[in-house]
């Protein structure tokens, strides 16, 4: 069955970093567009970055633009999410996603916590 698995979530100090992983399985990888979103308490979930099968193309929401860099490892199926310069409005449950189009997502994860707190 289809399994999207995250994992590197935890606590961390304002401006550092949290590298998040999400490992792929029982679909084509390497087919599929993935993206990683975040929810905090009493909001919305919303998309932070994108990127396509090959991974040559990546789009990020404004807010992370320069500090976050999604990438992906599709020998590994694996796609990950590299967090630097953390701020505390980063924190929020961190959930990857996979779709086959550019309609809605097929695949979700459960999520996992990112806290930046001092």
């Amino acid at each position: 069955q289809v399994q999207l698995v995250e994992s590197g979530g935890g606590l961390v100090q304002p401006g550092g970093t949290l590298r998040l992983s999400c490992a792929a399985s029982g679909f084509t990888f390497s087919s599929y567009e993935m993206g990683w979103f975040r929810q905090a308490p009493g909001k919305e979930r919303d998309l932070v970055a994108i990127i396509n099968w090959s991974g040559g193309i990546t789009n990020y929401v404004g807010s992370v633009k320069g500090r976050f860099t999604i990438s992906r490892d599709n020998a590994k199926n694996t796609v990950y999410l590299q967090m630097n310069s953390l701020k505390v409005e980063d924190t929020a449950v961190y959930f990857c996603a996979a779709r086959v189009d550019a309609t809605s997502f097929n695949y979700w994860g459960q999520g996992t916590q990112v806290t930046v707190s001092s």
